[in-house]
């Protein structure tokens, strides 16, 4: 299989794909594709009662991404929509439907679109598995349920949300089981990935190895 220039980031929830991604992009200068975000805007569109092909339409024509230092933002005919996908009610309807063999399918061509020979990297739970099996560097970044729970407080918190730790670490563990265990695209590490546990690592050192990893695989 034809390698392709895609950093392939996969892991739980809040185990730091979204920072690591980001920071990878600003320092190699690569696109940036955030599945989950995909995901959550399925969820927030179907609210409004939009089938399938309304959703990807309006995905592909209504909604634009601008990465910026922290975040990637999303704009939604003209209006930003960022904090609305962030919140948890809607990381929940996103994770029903990334269960629904129809939303992946949807979904699928949409995310190989984003590809670029400069260099992608894209960030989700099924990217070095499924959407880009050929990836020339595919990650798993882990950590433990207490150690991304509290770094989803923190985050939570600085968005000024009120958030309750122990409802956290029990709906991250939650996640956990729905993701490892559900029949389509289950999580878990490529067999060509490196899995990286980031419990007792700063964002600093696992940029350093996945850094270096870049710079060896794409040369």
């Amino acid at each position: 299989m034809k390698k392709i220039n895609v950093v392939a980031i996969d892991g739980p929830s809040a185990s730091g794909k979204g920072a690591l991604s980001r920071s990878i992009a600003h320092r190699f200068g690569f696109d940036i594709l955030d599945s989950g975000l995909l995901y959550r805007i399925y969820a927030f569109l179907s609210h409004s009662k939009f089938d399938i092909d309304e959703i990807n339409k309006k995905i592909s024509k209504d909604i634009s991404f601008i990465s910026g230092e922290d975040t990637v933002h999303v704009i939604y005919q003209g209006k930003e929509i960022t904090n609305d996908l962030r919140s948890e009610n809607i990381a929940k309807i996103a994770s029903e439907h990334s269960a629904k063999k129809e939303v992946r399918r949807s979904l699928f061509e949409i995310q190989r679109n984003f590809y670029n020979e400069k260099g992608l990297v894209a960030d989700g739970r099924d990217m070095g598995t499924v959407v880009f099996k050929d990836a020339k560097i595919k990650i798993f970044l882990t950590a433990l349920p207490e150690v991304r729970a509290k770094r989803r407080y923190l985050e939570l918190q600085n968005r000024g949300q009120e958030v309750n730790m122990p409802a956290l670490i029990a709906d991250i563990e939650e996640r956990d089981l729905k993701d490892s265990s559900r029949e389509l695209s289950p999580l878990f590490p490529a067999e060509d990935a490196h899995i990286i546990d980031s419990s007792n690592l700063s964002l600093e050192e696992v940029f350093s190895i996945t850094e270096n990893l870049i710079k060896k695989e794409f040369v």
